[in-house]
Formats: structure tokens, sequence, C-alpha cells
């Protein structure tokens, strides 16, 4: 993390994108049998839970809204995913193409807005995991806080825009919790 970014606050949710910052990122995955957890997906959630800290997943899944899968393709894959991580508070996801112009889809802020409510949270204490720009940036516009988590598909342009990122998911709810400790 950048000396610049300023202090979390109150940490009442955490939640995270799911292809590529929890599982590893199959594209349009409708098979539960290929979900396959990143490393320090579970011990991050663990220890979210340890500190009584609510956690989700929201997720733009637009292989729904192209006909690639179906909705309960991906009810099947979030449910194998929560097994392996252990059961987290929600799954909210965007079925939605990039085009449709929803409210929901990420870099919109309507799946953390959806979440947080869902978790009875305020979204301005909320933090956003993700490996992508538009996981932060809808953080950002529900007024909650990201961390980039960038992987080989993301962009280098989006590490550079963002203040706050963090080398793998566990590095990033770590920082999270320490930001949160220093506060207190």
């Amino acid at each position: 993390m950048r000396p610049d970014a300023p202090p979390y606050g109150r940490v009442s949710a955490v939640l995270f994108d799911r292809d590529g910052t929890l599982v590893e990122d199959v594209p349009y995955n409708g098979d539960p049998g290929l979900v396959r957890l990143l490393p320090g997906a579970r011990e991050a959630v663990d220890l979210l839970r340890a500190e009584g800290i609510p956690t989700g997943v929201v997720s733009n899944q637009s292989g729904i809204g192209r006909g690639l899968l179906s909705e309960d393709d991906v009810l099947r894959v979030n449910a194998r995913a929560d097994a392996l991580l252990g059961t987290l508070g929600t799954w909210v996801f965007c079925p939605h193409t990039p085009d449709d112009g929803c409210a929901c889809r990420k870099p919109r802020p309507g799946l953390v807005l959806e979440a947080a409510r869902r978790l009875g949270v305020r979204p301005q204490e909320c933090v956003v995991i993700g490996d992508i720009r538009a996981d932060v940036l809808a953080a950002r516009a529900a007024g909650a806080r990201g961390v980039l988590v960038p992987n080989a598909v993301t962009l280098p342009a989006e590490v550079a825009a963002e203040r706050r990122t963090a080398p793998d998911v566990l590095s990033a709810v770590r920082m999270v919790l320490d930001r949160q400790e220093a506060r207190a």
C-alpha cells in the first residue's frame, strides 16, 4: 500500500470479487467441479470470521446475459465456492452484459449497496477486495473503500491508478485488519 492512503476506520464487512480474487478465474464457469480456491482465500475468510467481520461476494456474471450459462449454473458454482470457503454472509451477482446499462454491474455501486444491505451494514463501513479496477471503482461509487489485488489479467494502468494494493487476498485482509486495529 502507498503511504498516502488514508486509514480504513471502522470496517463492518469485507466484500470480495469472486473470479480471480477468491477462486481461479475460469471464464463463464458453470461447472462447480472447476472451482479452485486461490492461495490464501480460505485463510483470509477465516481471519475475518475470527474477528467477527461479516463477509460477502459481489460478482459480475455477464455469462448469464450472454446466454453462456444460467443463473442456476452461477448459483451452483457460488455454492461450491461457499462450501470451500466455509460459508460467507451473502453472494450478490449481476447477470447483465456491459451494454445493458444496469445499476448493478461493477464499476457501478449496485452490487456493493445490495451486499451491504443484506449484511445490515453501512456501505461506508465496507471494504471491497478485487482483482480489477472495476471492483475498486464500484466500492468508491457506493461510498465504500477498495483494495486491488492484482493478478495476471490486471492491467498495469489499473495498478498504477490505485493507492491501496496488496499482493494477494490474505495480505489484503491483513492490511484491512491492521489498519482498523491502528484506528482503535
